[in-house]
């Protein structure tokens, strides 16, 4: 490992100690560089307008953070054990490449607040994904409700219940979709603030230019107070995890309904091959994993949530419990973006079996409609419902279109909203 940021003269690191302390860091950390190496950018010009940095060092400084980024991304760079975290490996790179000024990119910065803002514009990107998988997620959902609309059982307690349709179902997530869409933009809006120059959490005796770097870096705001910049480290992830709760808690409903819905018992709906595998020894099976990879993903992010919470039982400061944020924040998103890019794809190509559908109906589900029939005839609901139970079928008889047109209440088959659900979904995309 190269040499330590912290290290002091004449004393000795013990290896298996400084193992220890770095962890996962310099695995975790090639999520963060590029964002590491963009707050750099903006840290030195920073400095530049204070006067501590001349124009020439802080335009080498630039061009060598410039052709760093590149490196990272061409794969050229990669971080590795040689260094204790992202940040080391940085100014480890300046100081090769320009020597003493390049030692002085940390001046009135702390890895303390360096951590801050790389995680902020990693969250802002990771947002901003989480938003446009639902918007295209409830795009897709909202096309398929506008374009076809098969009678379908409608479920309660697993059993069935009453006449619904394939167009209920795809507008029930379409504008569920549409929620999480703005929860992730409101959860974007929540972190879009600046804690560099924070430093270690109580300031600097510098005037640094902190107004400057908000706007150097695109964040909305500036987190003006040193002590909440650390305070809101976790609470900032745990509102970002939450956005993206949200869409999951959908995804895991909408696949359990695609797993019993593509089970020999149900049969309602054919999922595309490439979104099924088979058994290693039963021949005959077509299993849906990717449905039920994706109804388990919520786990992950459960748990994570779970993790941030426990490391935030500590008080005001930074503590070094809170580097372990790191990796349950990557691993929640990692999953839970990879489970939300397949879903719009596996929406657009499964297939309904109108056969089955029509197959599923029973009598008994059309007696709601008959108990309200009788009771907009005058009868007292309750007489109504009563005489329903034993005498279900209404005036149209065992009909599901008939059903579907006469549910004429806001939402139901007969006034789906789409038209509205189009608008909120066009005001959601901006």
């Amino acid at each position: 490992m190269s040499d330590l940021l912290w290290q002091k003269p004449g004393v000795e690191v013990d290896a298996r100690i400084q193992a220890f302390l770095a962890g996962d860091d310099v695995v975790l950390d090639r999520e963060f560089i590029a964002h590491d190496i963009v707050a750099s950018r903006a840290h030195a010009r920073g400095l530049a307008r204070i006067g501590l940095l001349t124009a020439e060092e802080c335009d080498g400084l630039c061009r060598e953070l410039d052709a760093l980024a590149a490196d990272v991304a061409s794969g050229a760079f990669v971080l590795d054990d040689r260094f204790e975290d992202c940040h080391s490996a940085i100014e480890s790179r300046l100081v090769e490449r320009l020597g003493d000024t390049g030692r002085k990119i940390h001046t009135g910065r702390s890895r303390n607040d360096q951590i801050l803002v790389a995680t902020r514009l990693w969250l802002k990107q990771r947002l901003g994904e989480l938003r446009a998988l639902c918007l295209e997620t409830a795009g897709a959902c909202l096309a398929r409700a506008e374009s076809e609309r098969l009678p379908m059982p409608g479920y309660t307690h697993l059993q069935r219940a009453v006449v619904s349709s394939t167009a209920m179902w795809w507008a029930g997530f379409a504008e569920a979709f549409i929620d999480n869409a703005v929860r992730a933009a409101q959860a974007g809006d929540w972190v879009d603030a600046n804690p560099l120059g924070t430093a270690a959490g109580y300031g600097v005796n510098l005037p640094l230019d902190r107004d400057f770097t908000t706007a150097e870096l695109g964040f909305a705001r500036l987190q003006v107070s040193p002590i909440y910049a650390q305070l809101s480290r976790g609470k900032f992830e745990i509102g970002a995890i939450d956005a993206l709760g949200a869409a999951l808690l959908d995804l895991r409903r909408l696949a359990w309904d695609l797993s019993l819905f593509t089970t020999s018992e149900f049969g309602f709906v054919q999922l595309p091959a490439q979104y099924t595998t088979g058994s290693s020894i039963m021949p005959n099976k077509r299993n849906p994993d990717l449905v039920e990879l994706m109804r388990g993903t919520y786990a992950c992010v459960s748990a994570a949530r779970v993790e941030l919470e426990q490391l935030l039982s500590l008080p005001s400061g930074y503590h070094r419990d809170l580097q372990y944020s790191k990796g349950s924040l990557f691993h929640a998103f990692g999953k839970g973006l990879g489970a939300l890019a397949l879903l719009p794809a596996l929406l657009r190509g499964l297939q309904w079996r109108p056969e089955k559908l029509a197959a599923a109906f029973d009598d008994g589900m059309y007696s709601t409609d008959r108990a309200i029939e009788l009771a907009r005839s005058g009868l007292p609901f309750r007489e109504a419902y009563k005489l329903a139970a034993s005498d279900p079928l209404p005036a149209a008889g065992a009909d599901p279109a008939a059903s579907l047109a006469a549910r004429v209440s806001p939402g139901g088959d007969a006034a789906l909203g789409l038209d509205l659900l189009r608008r909120r979904l066009d005001a959601a995309r901006g």
